[in-house]
């Protein structure tokens, strides 16, 4: 527990710290200001523990004509509906659309600013709260489907919702931000859970790992999860598919895990055609290239030309 509140305090300290180096967008072009940066959000859970950023869970949004389903933003392993995407939430608000975006996987009972970082439950938890969330997104929005915008464990953990517990038919567009489609095996992570096992540590391994994270271990190449979510193939044939890559991705791992290849599926590495995006796997929802890329995916009929601008690594910022 010692260790939960160093990290704690830890989190806190480079919150406040990255407060100060945000990057905004010129104010009078969008109505709300937009930061292609990946800590953008921070500053909104700083002065809103808990809460949602501005033109998010606006339970009285009704979708256009033009934009007739919501976006439901589902964040990575240790990110929250705040803090992963203070980006992504004035961008699409800007452009339209009802944006929701939901923290799931938290850790029960933990003060903030834990509470404020998710994606730490097992993949079939989290899974059951994203299908709460969208179905008070549905009857709130009177809207058919949704259109989701994904990053890292939150372009996965949607197919176990999909598959498994009556997503099936609620999805128009699947939008991927550095997703794992066939794991990541980061840190050797795929080669070492096969190790325990043969070992007879899996038991142990996942007392210890899981217990402060359920959802890593699962997201292993080769681990039970990734087998059950490919089994009879991985897409949804009524939905379409679009993945966001990068080349600098250090946790996913290879980054061509991403890759999903089929009619119904897009696969886009932010690198081709702009050798000045260096952002890796957070810095990709930071992006401005790989943003416009999914202003794209949403609205095809209106695309939007992509430009190639400097992306820092880890955040993404121009």
């Amino acid at each position: 527990m010692q260790q939960v509140r160093v990290i704690g305090a830890l989190i806190v300290a480079l919150m406040f710290g990255l407060v100060t180096t945000l990057g905004v967008g010129p104010a009078a072009a969008d109505p709300l200001p937009v930061s292609y940066n990946f800590f953008a959000g921070i500053p909104g859970e700083l002065s809103n523990p808990g809460g949602s950023l501005p033109g998010s869970n606006d339970w009285n949004c009704k979708p256009s004509p033009e934009h007739p389903r919501p976006v439901v933003l589902v964040h990575g392993t240790g990110g929250g509906a705040q803090t992963n995407w203070g980006t992504y939430v004035p961008l699409l608000v800007n452009n339209g659309y009802c944006v929701y975006a939901l923290n799931y996987g938290t850790l029960p009972g933990v003060p903030w600013p834990l509470s404020a970082i998710g994606g730490l439950g097992r993949i079939e938890n989290s899974a059951g709260e994203l299908a709460t969330f969208v179905d008070r997104v549905l009857t709130s929005t009177g809207a058919e489907k949704i259109d989701i915008v994904s990053h890292s464990q939150g372009t996965l953990m949607p197919t176990y919702w999909i598959k498994y517990l009556g997503g099936a038919g609620k999805v128009d567009k699947y939008i991927s931000l550095a997703p794992l489609w066939n794991g990541t095996n980061v840190a050797a992570a795929s080669e070492l859970a096969a190790y325990s096992k043969a070992m007879g540590l899996n038991e142990l391994q996942e007392q210890v790992v899981g217990s402060l994270c359920g959802a890593c271990l699962q997201m292993s190449k080769g681990s039970d999860m990734i087998r059950m979510l490919q089994s009879d193939g991985i897409l949804d044939p009524d939905i379409t598919y679009t993945n966001i890559m990068t080349r600098f991705d250090e946790l996913i791992v290879p980054y061509t895990s991403g890759k999903l290849i089929a009619a119904n599926s897009t696969n886009i590495v932010v690198q081709d055609g702009c050798s000045q995006d260096f952002s890796e796997h957070a810095g990709l929802a930071g992006s401005r290239r790989a943003a416009t890329f999914v202003l794209n995916a949403l609205d095809p009929a209106h695309q939007k030309p992509v430009g190639c601008w400097f992306a820092a690594p880890f955040t993404g910022a121009s």
